[in-house]
């Protein structure tokens, strides 16, 4: 085995080479490939970035550091696409070859007036200033600029809504679709699961009514418990129990749009519609937690505040228990 340069290892139970430095106060592990010259050859490359005189560096050439050095290694795939969209889209168009070292406080409060002024939705305002942050405070650690000059008080206040849950009516109209659609929907209704857990779930995965989720977005397994009627169906099933799980959400969700006119309707607000249904009907918020796989119960929160249709609906029962009361009473 041939020696390997300073900071290059080949790690235990991986294969390939890897480029270990030190952000935010730990290890990354940048990989460099499985072949040895073609290692080297980035290694190269990432020690040159690393050197370059800071006072050079435009925010653009850091992201792009910042994207491949610590977003590679700290986030999920599908983070790391997003995290590289926002930048794609709303930070280098605002900042261009601005350099990172003239970056203030007052940049990015003239940023997010800008973000703003593009009708940008508040939450994703808050995500890209929160990418912002994440960048800044790793650039301080890179050594590319003395102090992150990120404001302590800029991130948008963002007003709570309510889950995007289905009406009632609309729940059992999704229930009475024909199959195979319709059981894939009351599957979905019922459990509460994500789309991407639905189509990798087989019937082999029931034990003792409940349905076993072992790949979560968490990665934690959990045990989702089936109504009876919801557990016959499953036991009826051979395989995989989504039939079309090569399908993405979005193409499901418009081919139910289309057979049923909810003009609306994405497959994910079967989640949203299973957890408000279950506060409703008296379950405990702890188990909710444990049946969608939340890690923080703030998460699994938000479904206890319900929309003001269902706060209508409970003052009109209120009102007309109140007024056969009076009735009964003259009586």
């Amino acid at each position: 085995m041939p020696k390997l340069p300073k900071n290059m290892i080949k790690r235990k139970g991986r294969g390939g080479y890897y480029f270990r430095k030190r952000f935010a106060g730990r290890d990354v592990w940048i990989s460099l490939g499985e072949d040895f010259s073609e290692a080297k050859t980035k290694l190269k490359k990432l020690r040159n970035e690393d050197h370059l005189p800071r006072a050079d560096v435009t925010v653009a050439e850091a992201a792009k550091r910042w994207l491949g050095q610590y977003i590679a290694t700290a986030r999920n795939e599908k983070q790391q696409v997003m995290a590289a969209a926002r930048v794609r889209r709303y930070i280098d168009p605002f900042f261009r070859a601005t350099l990172l070292q003239r970056v203030t406080k007052e940049h990015i409060r003239s940023y997010r007036l800008w973000l703003e002024k593009h009708d940008i939705a508040p939450n994703t305002v808050g995500h890209i200033l929160a990418d912002v942050r994440c960048f800044l405070n790793w650039a301080e650690d890179a050594g590319l600029v003395d102090r992150s000059p990120f404001p302590r008080r800029i991130m948008p206040r963002i007003q709570e809504q309510p889950p995007d849950r289905l009406a009632d009516e609309d729940a059992e109209t999704l229930k009475q679709l024909p199959d195979p659609h319709g059981f894939v929907c009351r599957l979905a209704l019922g459990t509460g699961l994500r789309w991407g857990e639905l189509t990798r779930a087989q019937a082999s995965d029931v034990e003792r009514g409940f349905l076993v989720v072992s790949k979560t977005k968490s990665g934690r397994v959990r045990r989702v418990p089936l109504a009876p009627e919801l557990l016959s169906e499953v036991r009826g099933h051979v395989g995989r129990l989504v039939p079309f799980s090569n399908l993405s959400p979005g193409s499901f969700s418009a081919y139910i749009r289309r057979q049923t006119g909810l003009a609306g309707f994405h497959v994910h607000q079967t989640r949203h519609t299973f957890a408000c249904q279950w506060l409703e009907r008296g379950g405990s918020l702890a188990a909710l937690q444990q049946i969608l796989g939340h890690a923080s119960i703030e998460t699994t929160q938000r479904y206890a505040r319900i929309s003001d249709d269902v706060v209508m609906r409970e003052a009109e029962r209120l009102s007309e228990k109140a007024v056969a009361r009076v009735v009964a009473t003259k009586t």
